[in-house]
């Protein structure tokens, strides 16, 4: 009985500990929108991921020799399998923030927890909670009601629907991306797993950087440091909450990007809540209290 006792209070912190990483992530990630947003699309897609992959691939590598782990892991194909899924997946998130407001590519960005379920349950066999299904249609739903679909006031449709297409697809990539951060994670260390993600990305992006660099000026360069910063963290974090938590309960969590992203687009872009706006944030709050709940019970 003592034993069972102490499995469960271990299994509960595992959980608690899971859904601080989550969430850690949502936030980083919203800055890293933030700063993205920012720059305003003057500096290519490409050298922004370059930089983010370049400042990556310095601070994991330090962290990596400090702790004397070894970089290059045991499932290399899988690594660089998550290491193109990701490139692609930020290559389709940028591209989305430059061309749409921050709250509705974040908005289309989560319809990866939906990706991500399915993935899961056929990939890595994980068995798909009520809960956790009622929660990822809810937070869809809140999701819906805070972007204020772009393509209903806007006059240019084939434009919008490029542009949604692009964040659409980051979404796919992204959830396939965490699917083989879930398998992974059970072998690797979370920096390994990390570390592969430059290694891509810097080739992949240089051939379009020779052709379009533009060179950042003032402030830019604070801007693309903290892309670099936020998206090293937020990988951190989702990476060890992966670890911690199955898939598809994990990415439900990560709505609180959502409501994070609403928030710096009132105070930094100027963007106006509305009731909907409000409706669809509380009903992301319910669908993250649910996914909480739904972690708890099926750990114990």
């Amino acid at each position: 009985m003592r034993k069972k006792k102490l499995l469960e209070i271990s299994n509960n912190e595992r959980t608690i500990n899971g859904i601080k990483y989550l969430i850690g992530s949502g936030f980083a990630f919203s800055l890293m929108s933030v700063c993205v947003k920012a720059i305003g699309g003057r500096i290519p897609v490409s050298e922004l991921v370059f930089a983010r992959a370049g400042m990556s691939l310095i601070m994991t590598r330090i962290l990596l020799l400090k702790n004397n782990i070894n970089p290059w892991g045991n499932q290399k194909r899988l690594l660089l399998i998550r290491g193109l899924l990701g490139t692609i997946a930020l290559f389709c998130i940028f591209k989305a923030l430059t061309i749409l407001p921050i709250a509705t590519a974040t908005v289309i960005q989560y319809i990866y927890p939906t990706f991500t379920v399915i993935c899961a349950y056929f990939i890595l066999k994980e068995y798909i909670y009520k809960r956790i299904v009622f929660s990822i249609i809810l937070g869809w739903l809140g999701i819906v009601l805070v972007s204020q679909p772009e393509w209903i006031s806007n006059n240019n449709y084939f434009e919008t629907i490029i542009a949604i297409s692009i964040a659409i697809i980051g979404a796919l990539m992204t959830s396939l991306a965490y699917i083989c951060v879930r398998k992974l994670s059970t072998k690797e260390h979370p920096l390994v797993i990390i570390y592969y993600f430059p290694l891509v990305s810097i080739p992949l992006s240089l051939p379009f950087l020779i052709n379009n660099f533009v060179l950042p000026n003032g402030i830019e360069w604070i801007w693309i440091f903290g892309i670099a910063f936020f998206t090293q963290i937020g990988q951190l974090c989702i990476t060890e909450g992966l670890r911690l938590i199955p898939a598809g309960q994990a990415t439900s969590l990560n709505y609180s990007q959502v409501i994070f992203s609403c928030i710096w687009g009132v105070l930094i872009f100027q963007e106006a809540i509305t009731s909907t706006i409000y409706l669809g944030g509380l009903c992301v709050l319910i669908s993250t209290i649910i996914s909480i709940s739904a972690s708890k019970s099926s750990q114990a």
